[in-house]
C-alpha cells in the first residue's frame, strides 16, 4: 500500500511512503492521539483532499507493518493527508479554524485508539 500526499494548505509537505498491508482498509470516524494531551484525546478525522470544491473524503485505517513497532494502524485519507479535531465542540471542517490539524497520516499502535465508523455502538 502507498500513502502520498501532495504539500497543500492541510498539510505543507509531501509524502510518498509504502507500506505493508496485514487486513482490509476500514473507514474510520475517531482516532486517539497524544500530541496535544499526554493521557491521549479523541479527535473526529476526515480525509483530506486537493479538490477546493469537496476537500473532504473519506478516511480509513488499516492494519500494516511497521518494522519497529510490528502491527500498526495506519490512517490515511486523500491526497491532502487527513485533518483532525476534537470531539468537542463540533464544528464544520475549515482549514482556518486553529482547533482542527492537518497530519499526512497517522500509525497508532494500539487498537482501542481507533473508532471505526462502520462498527456499532
Amino acid at each position: 500500500m502507498y500513502v502520498e500526499v501532495e504539500s497543500n494548505p492541510n498539510y505543507g509537505n509531501s509524502v510518498f511512503l509504502r507500506f505493508r498491508e496485514l487486513g482490509p482498509a476500514r473507514p474510520v470516524g475517531q482516532v486517539r492521539v497524544y500530541d496535544r494531551v499526554s493521557t491521549g484525546e479523541w479527535c473526529r478525522v476526515t480525509g483530506w483532499q486537493n479538490e477546493a470544491s469537496a476537500p473532504l473524503c473519506r478516511a480509513v485505517a488499516q492494519p500494516v507493518e511497521d518494522s519497529g513497532a510490528g502491527v500498526v494502524y495506519l490512517v490515511s485519507g486523500g491526497n491532502g493527508g487527513i485533518r483532525l479535531k476534537p470531539l468537542e465542540p463540533d464544528e464544520a471542517w475549515n482549514l482556518e479554524n486553529p482547533r482542527q490539524w492537518g497530519e499526512a497520516y497517522l500509525l497508532l499502535a494500539d487498537r482501542r485508539d481507533v473508532r471505526f465508523a462502520d462498527a456499532p455502538d
